[in-house]
């Protein structure tokens, strides 16, 4: 049976779709991944047959990142402003909608949809005549537990967290209906409102499972039948991968370092951060690794014996090996961290991560949070001490790892496919 997965976004919405992928191949379904087309290699890597969808995430996101400067005083908002970002998203929602009709070509007997596809996949869907399975990463529906991931609020009690999330699905639903209807006109579907698809989609049962950890973010209460909460998916590392010799050296020659990275925030702002990074790093009396990401994150000058630059490597090899993980808040980062039983500090940035960033610290598995607008030397080394120096935040880390490790996300994908196409 062939299943399309669809996904976009920055390298944490897409890459744990490639473990997930290799897990469906290995249980007998031939695998596509639709993903933007810097992701070719990585789905090759994991045995799955690519096809590009020709958006860039950055394009839309990288003006929305409104705020201060790290350890500035005046700041305000980037250039750009929350009318160009609309504007941006509309427009790279447009080109979603086309790159996902080229993508489908080919054919599939079923489709995978993410947080950010599933809104056109689901016209996809019903002209292919095809079954459609969410496979999300982060949770949307509204709920009464906390208030939408997206919007970086503060909870408002059961009824405003609930408001707030029916409200944030009109904004979805009107961001994405231009495309939609673009969309189906260019599929031969009747024109339908993109909200109406959704409560269609919605009454008939549609599932969704969600890949992060219930240890992380139990499901709510009232969310309707069908919407799961199943475990992490994680990125593909083939089997026998091991951490680069420099970096197994640099492990080995002293203690458990701090392992400090953003992702795929912060572009542009490596000097900075590192600057920062390594200061905090001496302060706090602690050995560190810096990951260079999109920010490009090098210590450079300041480097010596007690840091060291690297670039992409699995955390999962590396972040057992840590004393503690300053990272942006990222869902995968997140879990990451919580999977190798490893306090952190995140450091969230935009988006759903100071979402994140909240729940890892209300385990008492995380330092912090430390907003991005207010991180300079003499904060993180605080949060450092605290994350690395006081025994309860590993305690608490490593029994949330534990409970992880009885979850199976990856598994829970591949059995709902197989009811679903094998019944």
């Amino acid at each position: 049976m062939r299943v399309l997965i669809l996904a976009a976004g920055s390298h944490g919405d897409v890459a744990p779709y490639t473990g997930l992928g290799a897990r469906l191949r290995a249980a007998g379904f031939d695998v596509a991944l639709a993903a933007p087309e810097g992701f070719a290699g990585t789905a090759e890597r994991a045995g799955l047959e690519f096809r590009g969808l020709p958006v860039d995430w950055r394009t839309p996101a990288r003006p929305g990142l409104v705020g201060r400067e790290p350890g500035g005083g005046g700041g305000g908002a980037r250039p750009g402003g929350r009318g160009q970002l609309m504007r941006r998203a509309a427009a790279f929602i447009r080109e979603l909608g086309q790159g996902l009709v080229r993508a489908a070509e080919p054919g599939a007997d079923a489709l995978l949809l993410s947080t950010t596809t599933a809104p056109l996949g689901w016209h996809l869907a019903e002209a292919l005549e095809v079954p459609a399975l969410g496979a999300y990463l982060q949770p949307v529906a509204p709920t009464s537990a906390f208030p939408p991931v997206m919007s970086a609020g503060r909870p408002l009690g059961g009824w405003g967290n609930r408001a707030m999330g029916r409200l944030a699905v009109r904004v979805v639903d009107r961001m994405h209906a231009e495309a939609a209807r673009e969309l189906r006109a260019g599929l031969g579907l009747p024109p339908v409102p993109q909200g109406e698809v959704r409560r269609r989609v919605e009454g008939g049962g549609w599932e969704v499972l969600h890949g992060f950890s219930e240890v992380l973010l139990p499901r709510p209460a009232d969310w309707r039948p069908g919407l799961d909460v199943v475990g992490n998916w994680w990125p593909y590392c083939p089997p026998g991968t091991r951490l680069p010799g420099e970096l197994a050296d640099f492990l080995g020659a002293g203690p458990p370092p701090v392992f400090v990275g953003f992702g795929s925030m912060a572009a542009g702002e490596g000097a900075r951060l590192a600057e920062i990074a390594v200061r905090a790093l001496r302060a706090a009396g602690l050995r560190g690794v810096l990951q260079a990401g999109e920010a490009g994150l090098a210590a450079a000058g300041a480097a010596g014996d007690d840091v060291l630059d690297i670039g992409e490597v699995p955390h999962r090899l590396l972040f057992p090996r840590t004393a503690a993980v300053v990272h942006h808040g990222g869902a995968g980062t997140t879990a990451a961290a919580l999977e190798a039983g490893v306090p952190s500090v995140p450091v969230p940035v935009t988006a759903d991560q100071p979402f994140w960033a909240r729940r890892a610290a209300a385990l008492g598995a995380a330092a912090g949070p430390l907003p991005y607008r207010r991180l300079t030397a003499e904060s993180l080394a605080g949060e450092l001490r605290r994350a690395a120096g006081e025994a309860g935040y590993r305690a608490r880390a490593a029994r949330a790892a534990g409970r992880m490790a009885a979850e199976d996300g990856a598994g829970s994908v591949v059995r709902r496919l197989e009811r679903m196409l094998c019944p």
